[in-house]
């Protein structure tokens, strides 16, 4: 999408001033979201994980991540429950980004056991409008931004990874601009693809196989925006409609004065492909689809069929498991200390699975999905 994104960066502007701390906005990785909201969607949902330890396994351990309320999305809570054994769950919330999980520990479980969370959720449509030139650079980031300037596990900065940087953006052009040169540059060199999926939002990864799902996309783009000094985030949630794999991953990257702005790299890729490789659509409809989803994402886009549960990446689960989790997607579970595999059923070549999904979506209307309905796209301004 090269072409639509030069073309959208004219639009977008190039300009980025630098914030002293005189004139600089109120920074604060908690403040909420400052998106415009629309097309509220509430869905009630039934989601369990069926998971199989291995055979006389002494203790299971089962970490389920609880979507929040926030500013973006309201939650109801209606039960967690356990079968067959009977476990009551411990609540915990994890200290670097703030994660909730129900926790639950299987003293000799034999066969599978699953763990269900039933509530609502209401989520809405967000758009932050984005204007690159109100956006701002900051000088020194305040302490607690440190989480998300951090080279760690998964969002690597590195040597390598400033190298290619260099190539992508010789000098900077301000913040916004700067990324989306790298999304523009991530586009370009990765390849969707689940079977070659890292499943830890990984941008070493990302870089060496040129391949993977969205947290490939989103961990790498993270990784670069943090190499060019502003604070970036995964954040993994769930597609609330019939899917194999129901998690998915967006990229936050926190913009003054919009805040944390969300990006969908991924699906925005995939959705241009299909818009290409549609016969029955004219070069300049096709263009003008294609535009109109580059600007969607380049502006700052949040689909009401996504829910939050977790942010971030390599930290300490609550209570703490063996080893810090890269991330969370649907749950994290490990047997006598060791942790299971992390299964992608998107996977086609993957039949063997350490827990799968049980998941069911009833939203109070129809609600299409705008990565596939391109319909969407022609509402967007």
């Amino acid at each position: 999408m090269r072409k639509a994104f030069a073309i959208i960066t004219l639009a977008l502007g190039t300009a980025g001033g630098l914030v002293r701390s005189a004139d600089a906005p109120k920074l604060d990785p908690d403040s909420p979201y400052t998106a415009e909201q629309s097309n509220p969607v509430t869905y009630d949902v039934d989601f369990a994980a069926v998971v199989t330890a291995p055979n006389h396994a002494k203790v299971l351990k089962v970490w389920l991540p609880l979507p929040q309320t926030d500013s973006a999305q309201q939650v109801e809570e209606k039960g967690l429950s356990t079968f067959p054994m009977k476990v009551e769950p411990q609540i915990g919330k994890e200290k670097a980004f703030g994660n909730q999980f129900a926790y639950f520990e299987f003293t000799k479980p034999e066969g599978a056991q699953m763990v269900r969370h039933q509530f609502k959720i209401t989520v809405h449509e967000l758009h932050w409008n984005l204007n690159s030139e109100k956006v701002t650079r900051v000088a020194r980031w305040p302490d607690s931004f440190t989480p998300y300037l951090r080279s760690d596990k998964s969002v690597v900065v590195d040597d390598r990874l400033r190298k290619v940087l260099k190539e992508v953006e010789p000098e900077s052009h301000g913040p916004a601009k700067d990324l989306t040169d790298v999304m523009e540059w991530v586009d370009n060199h990765l390849t969707y693809d689940h079977a070659r999926a890292s499943l830890q939002a990984s941008s070493e990864h990302a870089l060496d196989a040129q391949a993977g799902h969205c947290s490939d996309y989103h961990g790498l783009c993270a990784a670069f925006g943090r190499a060019l000094g502003f604070p970036t985030r995964v954040t993994y949630g769930i597609n609330p409609f019939p899917k194999n794999s129901p998690s998915h991953c967006k990229l936050e990257a926190y913009m003054p004065p919009y805040g944390w702005v969300s990006f969908d790299v991924s699906e925005t890729q995939l959705l241009i492909n299909a818009i290409k490789k549609d016969k029955e659509l004219g070069d300049t409809k096709k263009a003008e689809l294609i535009a109109a989803a580059t600007a969607r994402l380049l502006h700052g886009f949040r689909d009401n069929t996504w829910f939050l549960q977790t942010k971030g990446t390599d930290y300490d689960l609550a209570p703490p498991a063996a080893k810090r989790a890269a991330v969370v997607r649907t749950i994290y579970a490990e047997a006598d200390g060791v942790a299971l595999p992390d299964p992608d059923p998107a996977n086609p070549n993957q039949t063997g699975f350490a827990w799968m999904t049980l998941h069911k979506y009833t939203p109070d209307k129809v609600v299409a999905y705008p990565f596939k309905d391109w319909s969407s796209l022609l509402n967007h301004k």
